[in-house]
């Protein structure tokens, strides 16, 4: 005989690994691995991922499905919905919020413009930026998206993902040449991604704007995935001066990492 829904809720709410309510954490878990697969999935996808049962599943995403946080396609697959889009803005917004200080110190130290980007999806998008106070300045609207095969920050940002999950990112989303120095192939990005494990940083050398040179690190556990950058022209990135900044980078990287698990503001 099936439990009745009383006995099925009784056994979701009991406590899970974290000391938190097991279905919550199931269905945020469920949210990621759609994230991670694209924003769309099959029941079955999630059951392989997750190790799940698909009754237990089902349970979840019509629940997911009737807060509006996920929605059923016409071919009978689940995507992210979009009642998680203001969930995300507000999220973002505060996490800029609490960077500006750190990205305040880079632009001291470095002299140029700062900023802060995340992974969302298949894509890059600009959570907070410090301008530079030269006249001569790299400008990036907070808000702004772009596909990471082109930017320093996409870089660094893809740098920890396994190569078959990049390969697959990069065919969804195509790889077009914002310059003539943009990578257009999966195996060139997948070196520059091994490069960037190897020295600690990633760079964008006029791949994303001609005249341009950004140096990008991940920020190490952040709850999101997340890297600070310095963009500026080529003639003061030169070389000589990745030297210095890259270490300025990965410190400021340290301490916002400290101050996000902290959930407290530089």
């Amino acid at each position: 005989m099936p439990p009745s829904s009383a006995s099925t809720s009784a056994a979701e709410a009991k406590p899970g690994a974290s000391g938190g309510v097991q279905s919550l954490e199931r269905a945020f878990d469920l949210l990621e691995r759609m994230a991670d697969a694209g924003g769309e999935v099959g029941l079955s996808e999630l059951s392989n991922s997750s190790g799940l049962p698909l009754p237990t599943i089902h349970r979840l995403m019509r629940t997911l499905v009737a807060c509006g946080y996920v929605r059923q396609q016409p071919n009978r697959r689940y995507a992210l919905g979009p009642r998680l889009i203001r969930l995300g803005e507000s999220a973002s917004r505060l996490l800029g919020t609490w960077a500006r200080p750190f990205l305040a110190r880079l632009v001291e130290e470095t002299g140029e413009t700062a900023n802060m980007a995340l992974l969302d999806g298949d894509e890059i998008v600009y959570v907070a930026q410090v301008p530079s106070r030269h006249a001569v300045r790299m400008f990036t609207e907070v808000g702004r998206r772009v596909l990471p095969h082109s930017t320093g920050v996409g870089k660094a940002l893809l740098s920890d993902h396994a190569p078959e999950e990049v390969r697959a990112l990069l065919g969804r989303t195509g790889m077009p040449a914002a310059t003539e120095k943009t990578i257009t192939d999966p195996d060139r990005f997948l070196e520059a991604l091994a490069e960037v494990r190897r020295v600690g940083y990633a760079v964008d050398d006029n791949e994303q704007e001609i005249g341009v040179r950004c140096l990008a690190v991940p920020v190490p556990n952040s709850p999101t995935s997340a890297a600070i950058s310095i963009s500026g022209p080529t003639g003061r990135v030169t070389e000589a001066a990745t030297d210095k900044i890259v270490p300025v980078l990965q410190d400021v990287a340290a301490q916002l990492s400290v101050a996000l698990a902290n959930q407290t503001p530089g």
